[in-house]
């Protein structure tokens, strides 16, 4: 297992919640998504990490991967249950956490069956700890706060490394039957996601985010290649919003233009929004954890 520097860990952990509690103040009605956005990269930047991906800021039936676009128009409102997903990076460690928050009056016991199916599963970890007994607490808890609710099946925790968000393992928001086991000074993230719909999410039309891919195919453009080298060299292969680039290069269409190249080439992977299939509204809680021997340290808080 890699070796890791956890106080570079513990140090992102905790600004990585400071900054989505931050993100979760400034989410009122008339609010725009790119204020936002752009008010928690200052925060970070202020408090000297940066990001270790885009914020996410997903609306309702958008489970997660949505972040502003360069001109994005979208504002808050009363109907909107909004999940803030997101992590710093300091040094060789990085933070993920999600909270949400509902606007509407009308989702707080759906926010709370995630907040709490959260708790029970951290209250399991250990290191021998079978996932799949994380995942039948989660969905236990989900349950026991409405028959209605669902976890959804294809998202779930992760193991974290220096160089991938989603690493080694996969903790699922239900028994799946893996008997894949903790390991100690493992680094993951539990996130249960409820939701009022069927449990399952897929591809939605919008891609605002992107990681490097160092095997694809070198691209024909020196300005693709130019940019690949950039996107290298700043994000390694963590994630990276379109936004981030347009204010790169200075030209959204010429982004655009080498993005594309750049997809086409096989060097970037896409993180299309991901939305419940039945049009169901999500809730998302999570925290990164550090596995000890008999527990867990969370390290966003």
């Amino acid at each position: 297992m890699q070796e890791h520097n956890y106080d570079d860990w513990r140090a992102a952990g905790a600004l990585s919640y400071k900054a989505i509690n931050f993100a979760k103040g400034l989410a009122k009605p008339g609010a725009k998504l790119i204020d936002i956005a752009k008010a928690v990269e200052e925060f970070v930047k202020e408090n000297g990490q940066t990001s270790a991906f885009p914020i996410n800021l997903s609306i309702n039936e958008a489970a997660a991967h949505y972040t502003p676009g360069f001109n994005d128009a979208i504002a808050l409102d009363e109907k909107s249950l909004l999940k803030i997903d997101y992590g710093t990076k300091k040094g060789t460690g990085a933070g993920d956490c999600a909270v949400s928050v509902d606007l509407t009056g009308e989702y707080g016991k759906l926010v709370e069956a995630s907040e709490q199916a959260l708790q029970n599963a951290l209250s399991l970890v250990k290191a021998g700890r079978k996932v799949r007994e994380i995942g039948k607490e989660i969905e236990r808890t989900i349950k026991s706060f409405s028959e209605d609710f669902n976890p959804i099946r294809n998202l779930g925790g992760h193991g974290i490394t220096e160089t991938d968000l989603h690493a080694d393992i996969f903790i699922p928001n239900f028994d799946n039957g893996d008997e894949t086991e903790l390991e100690e000074g493992q680094i993951a993230a539990i996130e249960p996601f409820v939701t009022t719909g069927e449990g399952y999410v897929v591809d939605g039309d919008i891609v605002e985010i992107f990681s490097f891919m160092p095997n694809g195919s070198l691209p024909r453009s020196q300005e693709a290649r130019d940019l690949a080298s950039y996107i290298y060299s700043n994000f390694s292969t963590y994630p990276f919003a379109m936004r981030w680039i347009v204010e790169h290069v200075g030209s959204e269409f010429k982004a655009k233009k080498a993005i594309n190249e750049l997809l086409a080439a096989g060097m970037l992977e896409p993180f299309p929004v991901l939305v419940e299939r039945s049009k169901g509204v999500v809730a998302q809680t999570e925290a990164a954890f550090i596995v000890e021997k008999d527990s867990c340290e969370v390290i966003t808080k």
